[in-house]
């Protein structure tokens, strides 16, 4: 009896061990990776804007969803962040004044964002409040607390349109390409005023409208040839920068004198 009972017991065994066998292995997390052809741009006196590409790459991509085409990518090329006065001008008297301002700090000096859908068919507004993504939701915060939210938001919008004026706020829709399952393409605008200094690619997966990772990487844009020489001496050595720019025009008035000198 007790011989028969281990025979039962091992047959059950051998039956149950393979369907446990079989159980799919959980998948790994989903994940983005982006890359840059080079990590310093240089610019010229000259340079009138570009584009610049950034490609990427899914992990571990659902087959599924990437056949339905459920994942979207935004990417985001963010400048150096330095404090900014908006100022308003008002009609006193027949003249144009300052009449009101306001500063905010860690202002973007620029912000390039490219996706590859509208926004608003990513994403819900509070996932991209939450992620300070976009323009609209970027923590602009007022040097001073205690001013009116109305008129910070005046401001605040003021600084916005201002920056998406002179192309320094730009947004680029299907501006992020997918050339196969997992492999995307993003092309971010670099605008005539782009400023120097370190930048910050950034880029976020979402699937089905969640908010999935994010990646990042930088970018130096450095002002090269005779500019750039004349910015690292005055940064680097200010005062004998303004000696040689008042030696230069005290020559160059000299000079003048005497070329249109009448005798």
């Amino acid at each position: 009896m007790r011989a028969r009972l281990t025979l039962c017991w091992l047959a059950l065994l051998a039956l149950l061990t393979p369907a446990f066998a079989q159980e799919p292995a959980a998948r790994p997390p989903e994940g983005i990776q982006i890359g840059l052809s080079t990590d310093v741009i240089r610019i010229t006196a000259d340079f009138s804007g570009a584009d610049l590409t950034i490609f990427g790459s899914l992990e571990n991509p659902d087959p599924q969803v990437s056949r339905q085409g459920r994942y979207d990518v935004i990417v985001v090329l963010e400048g150096p962040a330095r404090p900014v006065t908006v100022r308003r001008k008002d009609r006193v008297l027949g003249i144009w004044m300052n009449t009101q301002s306001e500063s905010f700090v860690n202002v973007p000096e620029s912000y390039s964002i490219s996706t590859t859908r509208p926004p608003q068919d990513i994403a819900d507004p509070n996932s991209f409040k939450r992620l300070a993504l976009g323009t609209d939701f970027l923590h602009i915060q007022p040097a001073e607390q205690g001013q009116p939210p109305a008129t910070v938001e005046q401001f605040r919008a003021a600084l916005r349109e201002r920056k998406e004026a002179v192309g320094l706020f730009n947004e680029r829709v299907g501006g992020v390409q997918f050339l196969s399952s997992n492999l995307f393409r993003a092309t971010v605008e670099l605008a005539p005023d782009v400023p120097v200094g370190t930048h910050k690619a950034r880029a976020f997966l979402f699937r089905n409208g969640l908010f999935i990772k994010e990646t990042s990487a930088q970018l130096a844009i450095v002002k090269s040839g005779f500019e750039q020489m004349l910015f690292r001496l005055s940064t680097n050595h200010g005062l004998f920068y303004g000696f040689c720019a008042v030696g230069l025009a005290i020559v160059t008035g000299w000079l003048g004198r005497i070329v249109f000198r009448r005798d």
